[in-house]
């Protein structure tokens, strides 16, 4: 692949991962395998699609600054630090797993996260509903699980904090909304910096992808009151299927 199409490859991924993320989520679904397909490694690709999206948490977490000022500082405190902590477990993990193994795995890890993707309305409806028990004693350890695969691989992070927090006990969709971002925002940055600090990242492509994801972002946000996220979600989740099934192929 000569350069320039290298480059445009990488560009259109990410505005329209930026685009998705602002509409509906499932970015990932794009910037993970257009890397890849450009001829980086999994597990750098992994970890470069991470830094990618990064930043679109952070102007989630300014969305919801209200929602967070009325919450306990010890509660936010406490729960950051374990977003932190699982963030750090996940990307040492990845760094410490054989490239041959991650490869293997990817398949499925890209089809997990399109199923949750897919029914991430259901399993929201569920956990906020009957089966909303406030099982408030597995908060902790629900986190920091779902941190530790946030820090591994990144998607569906967002349906599955959602679904901790309903399950847990949280009844007012902003403030999960809010949690779900502040954490999601904390275990990457982590997340990225030990895949930096790792040499996991291949910055030429990240700093590329980011300033195309970020105007993605721009876009999508003003799109996402116009399209029907019905529509928009099931442009995700056959894209998500498409990218599971070109990946079991490649690693059959």
């Amino acid at each position: 692949m000569d350069t320039l199409t290298h480059a445009g490859l990488l560009m259109a991924a990410a505005f329209a991962a930026g685009v998705l993320n602002a509409v509906a989520g499932g970015g990932t679904f794009l910037t993970f395998p257009a890397l890849v397909w450009t001829g980086v490694p999994p597990i750098a690709a992994n970890a470069t699609s991470a830094l990618v999206v990064c930043p679109g948490y952070l102007g989630s977490v300014l969305g919801f600054r209200a929602e967070l000022a009325a919450l306990p500082r010890a509660l936010l405190w406490r729960e950051m630090t374990l977003a932190a902590l699982g963030g750090v477990a996940g990307a040492l993990l990845l760094l410490v797993t054989p490239a041959k193994v991650f490869s293997g795995i990817v398949p499925w890890l890209l089809l997990f996260a399109t199923a949750l993707f897919a029914l991430g309305p259901q399993l929201a409806r569920w956990a906020g509903g009957e089966h909303g028990q406030g099982l408030s004693g597995w908060r902790s350890l629900g986190l920091l699980a779902v941190a530790v695969y946030g820090g591994y691989f990144n998607g569906g992070l967002g349906i599955l904090l959602m679904a901790l927090y309903l399950l847990v006990g949280e009844q007012r969709l902003n403030t999960v909304n809010a949690l779900k971002n502040l954490n999601s925002f904390v275990l990457s940055v982590v997340s990225v910096t030990a895949f930096a600090i790792g040499g996991a990242i291949v910055w030429r492509d990240a700093l590329l992808m980011a300033m195309f994801a970020t105007l993605g972002g721009f876009f999508g946000a003003r799109l996402a009151k116009r399209l029907p996220v019905a529509v928009v979600r099931g442009v995700v989740i056959i894209t998500g299927l498409v990218m599971s099934g070109l990946f079991f192929a490649r690693s059959g």
